[in-house]
Formats: C-alpha cells, structure tokens, sequence
C-alpha cells in the first residue's frame, strides 16, 4: 500500500482503538500526516547490522516504515555512519513510536494557548502535534545536532508550523524564551536538569523519560513549585536514547568481556528471566546497582546467556540459561561480582514488598535529585 493518507488514517484509528489517543489528540493527529516528517533515508535493525531504506529505491516500504506503530532510525553514528550493512552503527536519533508520542501528550496535560518547552526536536513530528494543537509560536523546541535542527526548521516552516527550532543543548533548555507551561523531552535523562525547573512557571510540568545505567524505562511527570523544587511519579513505560552527554558507555561483548583464567565460577538457582527481564525489578535493580548493562545474547534451542557488563571497569557476569534447567551457571570476572550484586538488589526490592513502578517518586532540586517509595520522606538512598 502505497497511499500515504489511508495508511495514516489506519493508524490514528489503531491507536485510537488501542486506547492511546484521546480524542483531542485524534484531530491532532490526523492533522500532521508522519510520513511528511520522516527523512527519505531511514534504517531498520537486521540482526547486529543497521541497513539503510531509500524512499527513492522502495517508496513502499519506506512508508510501511513511516506509518507503522514502531521508532523508526533516522540517523546513525551522529549523522556520519560507517557505511551500510556494517556491524557496530550506534543509533543516535529516530523518530519515536507513535503509540509512545500519543501516551507522552496525553500526559503531559496540555491546553490550547500554553507555551511549551521541547527537548530532542528530531524530525520535528512531535513539535508539529503541539503546534497543531496550542497554536502559532506557542512551541520551542531545542535540538543538539545541528543537520537535524536545521531540517526540522525547514520541514516545520514547509508544513506551516510556526515553531521556534534553536540548536543547543536541551539541558540548558531555552531561557531566552521561558518561562514556559510545560517540558517534555524526547530524550532520556539520569540526572534531570534543574535549568528545566528554573525555566517552568510554578505549577507547571516537566515531563521527562528517566534512566539507569541498567533500566531505561521510566517516565516520569514532575510538577514545579514555587521553590523551583520539581517533583512526581513514574507514570508510564517508556524507553529513548540519552542526553548526549548522559550517554556514557555502551557495552560490547567483544570490547569488554575478556576470557580470563582467572574467571570465577558458581551457580544460582535464580531464574534470570524474572529478575532481569521484568519490569518494576529491573527498575529497582538499576537504583541500586550503578554502571551495569544488560546484553542477552541468544542461542539455539532457546538457550541464551544474560551477560552483565561494566564497561568502566571491565567487570562482567554471564549467565549460561538453558531451557527446563533449574540451576544456572555463573561466570564473573573483574573487581565487582555484578550477578550478586543484582540478586542483591532483587532482596532489598523484596524486603520492600516488590513496589511496582508507580510507587517511586524523584526530587529535583539546585543541588541534585533524589528517590523516594510512596512518600517523599521515604527517601531511597539509590
């Protein structure tokens, strides 16, 4: 199918029957057709390799693409990749799922004539929907990489957005323009910037996905006061790429595991799969277990090895996981045991009666963050 239109009514009526999209949004989105935002090179995930799809080559596709509920790659390796079909692209920026952008504007509460703060412009999709719905120049929006600001300025002012695009670093957000209504980034951030509260009028909301180094996955609804102090609550489940410079380091098997002789070895009777794989325990994993990625490497007859790995200091843990088996192999290497500190973290989250997700709350003040279970004075040291 090769109609732009009808594959972007069948997905506004997808997330709308999902329940996603309210129905202020519904006119929102049918207003602002995806595909009109979406570079004509974008690139899919085969295997370990990154490939690129041309508009030009298979215009079908590239609109299967567009108009699917799934991210879609729009730049690799900051904008200078490697070249096609090779293994080892980072993807540094994609449009993100529209099921996602739909959740994250309904939580953000906004109304016509307020002025919002974006942070990650990216294709300027996003900016576009907020334009659409709060009206001319009520959007800002703020993007590092200068190739990609400058064409969401220009596929913004084609489409008739009057939206203020700056390049610069979204963790300064933009005082020139403040105060604002509301924040939202389309980026992650483990530490969230104060200079978001600063620029937010008291009681508004800075709407933010937060991350560990273990557990990207939570997105969290701040309010400011009047102090400039902004707290909430994880209010949903989504997972985007970091501030970039938040990224620190990404963890390579061939990079960073080494065979060592001296690799000590024992079992566990803990299943990986729960511990590692579900929602709400690795989110209190990642609070209490700093500098650790998760990499599943998977094998034949659903066997796979869940590896631990420490990029900064070299240490790493892999679990050897075959299926009907009720012990599991364990190796570790380096200064940390990093598969005891995980089981570690999993009893402290048991001791706490296994809080789900919507029960931890962040503080953010001038001088840093903090976390907190249920109320503010429980406060996590994390």
């Amino acid at each position: 199918m090769t109609d732009p239109e009808g594959l972007s009514a069948r997905l506004v009526a997808e997330l709308t029957a999902s329940g996603v999209l309210t129905p202020e949004w519904r006119a929102v989105f049918e207003a602002v057709p995806r595909h009109r935002f979406i570079p004509d090179t974008v690139w899919v995930e085969d295997g370990d390799l990154l490939e690129p799809v041309d508009r030009a080559d298979d215009e079908a596709a590239w609109l299967a693409l567009c108009y699917g509920d799934e991210a879609v790659i729009t730049q690799v390796d900051d904008g200078v990749p490697a070249g096609p079909g090779r293994a080892g692209h980072q993807v540094t920026s994609s449009a993100s799922q529209p099921g996602v952008v739909a959740r994250m504007l309904v939580a953000l509460e906004v109304e016509p004539g307020m002025d919002v703060l974006e942070i990650g412009t990216g294709t300027g999709w996003n900016a576009a929907l907020l334009a659409e719905r709060l009206g001319p120049d009520r959007v800002t929006s703020v993007e590092i990489d200068p190739a990609l600001g400058e064409r969401a300025r220009r596929v913004l002012r084609r489409e008739g957005y009057r939206v203020t695009v700056d390049v610069g670093d979204g963790a300064s957000g933009h005082p020139d323009r403040a105060p604002f209504d509301r924040v939202i980034a389309t980026v992650a951030a483990g530490r969230v910037p104060h200079a978001w509260a600063e620029q937010t009028r008291p009681g508004g909301r800075v709407l933010v996905p937060w991350a560990t180094d273990f557990h990207n996955g939570a997105l969290v609804s701040l309010t400011v006061g009047r102090d400039a102090v902004m707290r909430g609550r994880i209010v949903d489940n989504v997972a985007f790429m970091r501030l970039r410079d938040q990224r620190g380091k990404r963890a390579s098997l061939v990079r960073d595991v080494r065979e060592a002789d001296g690799a000590r070895h024992s079992f566990t009777r803990t299943h990986p799969s729960p511990v590692l794989g579900e929602y709400d325990a690795s989110l209190a994993i990642g609070l209490r277990v700093p500098h650790c990625k998760l990499v599943v490497e998977f094998h034949d007859d659903r066997a796979y090895t869940a590896w631990l790995v420490d990029p900064w200091s070299g240490s790493w843990a892999a679990l050897d996981v075959e299926p009907g088996a009720e012990k599991f192999p364990v190796r570790q290497s380096g200064e940390r045991d990093l598969w005891q500190e995980v089981e570690d973290a999993c009893r402290w989250w048991d001791r706490l009666d296994r809080p789900t997700a919507d029960r931890w709350g962040l503080t953010v003040t001038g001088e840093g963050q903090y976390v907190w279970l249920d109320t503010e004075d429980h406060r996590i040291d994390a």
